[in-house]
């Protein structure tokens, strides 16, 4: 799918990766529905995307409830038209060890990652199927396939999306559908939610080094979006994860046991009782990144090579029979 001027939705578009989405596809001419719950932020993406040159529709919604993401599907089409786009990115999560989390806050954070995710992509398929085009976008991570400590409630709700994703998957290859469905497996981003992600923690949150700046990522959608691609690794931290996590998952129950609470704190105290978004959203002036530009990586190679692989590799072809036919004209020594 190529050109300007698409119909796209996204999720959890008001701060931190969904706001780097928005930001690229507006880059594009796109006419995008923002979906998050801060209005106040969705304004302020608006006014980023009118001024880069696309259209936006602010609808405030919380993607936990399956009658507001179709409201919010209808209202989108009303507006700009049939969806060609649809980006599944909208997230929460809780820093705590299992046995201190509450029953309520897993259901919080299943119905908002996973369960967000099934109602966008419902919406999506209810519009998409009947035209047989259209892309979906489902926002994963290495935690799809490789549980980390302290973030349980997270990536249990990745890896059902991961089990989800590939269902449909299969269901669209056996009827012969042209909607694509597309899953992208992330490293660490600098966003804002780790200031406000509900912690149990004696420090505050932190991404897992090595940290990507969300733009990375933003880009990398837009070219699946215009590409055929069932699922992408997204820089090498992810795919050494998850391909570590076929070979030895039970070394790396271990090695995460010893380092993955350090890993993820910093060495500044958490502020006991401030605000977290895991029920409302918190009142904050954020844009897409957060406090860790100064660790972050602007560029992947990982991601280059996998976007360029087919060129590369007809390279690599065309390189490997040159020099089979030089071989073959050199002359022979008797």
């Amino acid at each position: 799918m190529t050109g300007d001027g698409r119909v796209v939705v996204v999720t959890g578009a008001s701060a931190g990766l969904g706001r780097s989405i928005v930001r690229a596809f507006a880059r594009r001419g796109d006419r995008i529905g923002l979906l998050a719950r801060d209005e106040t932020r969705l304004r302020q993406a608006r006014a980023e995307v009118e001024a880069l040159g696309g259209e936006a529709l602010v609808l405030p919604t919380d993607v936990a409830r399956h009658s507001a993401v179709e409201a919010a599907a209808e209202a989108v089409e009303s507006r700009f038209g049939p969806i060609d786009v649809w980006v599944n990115n909208a997230m929460v999560s809780v820093f705590s060890p299992v046995k201190q989390m509450r029953a309520e806050e897993y259901r919080r954070v299943t119905e908002v990652t996973y369960l967000g995710t099934v109602y966008g992509t419902l919406a999506a398929l209810e519009r998409m199927l009947p035209r047989d085009r259209g892309v979906i976008i489902q926002i994963g991570s290495a935690l799809a396939y490789r549980g980390i400590p302290l973030q349980s409630a997270y990536c249990g709700a990745k890896h059902a999306i991961q089990g989800f994703t590939e269902s449909l998957r299969s269901e669209l290859d056996h009827d012969g559908s042209h909607v694509r469905v597309t899953m992208l497996q992330l490293p660490a981003v600098n966003t804002p939610q780790f200031d406000w992600v509900k912690s149990r923690l004696a420090y505050r949150a932190q991404p897992v080094p090595p940290v990507y700046q969300p733009e990375v990522i933003a880009d990398a959608v837009v070219w699946a979006v215009e590409h055929q691609r069932n699922e992408m690794y997204l820089g090498f931290p992810a795919v050494k994860a998850i391909v570590a996590n076929r070979i030895v998952p039970r070394l790396l129950d271990r090695y995460l046991g010893r380092t993955g609470y350090a890993s993820q704190q910093t060495d500044q105290p958490e502020r006991p009782g401030r605000p977290d978004n895991l029920w409302q959203p918190v009142r904050a002036d954020v844009g897409a990144h957060g406090r860790f530009d100064a660790i972050s990586r602007r560029w992947s190679p990982q991601i280059w090579l996998s976007e360029h692989r087919r060129a590369l590799g007809l390279a690599g072809l065309a390189l490997a029979g040159g020099m089979a036919a030089a071989r073959a004209r050199r002359p022979r020594r008797h």
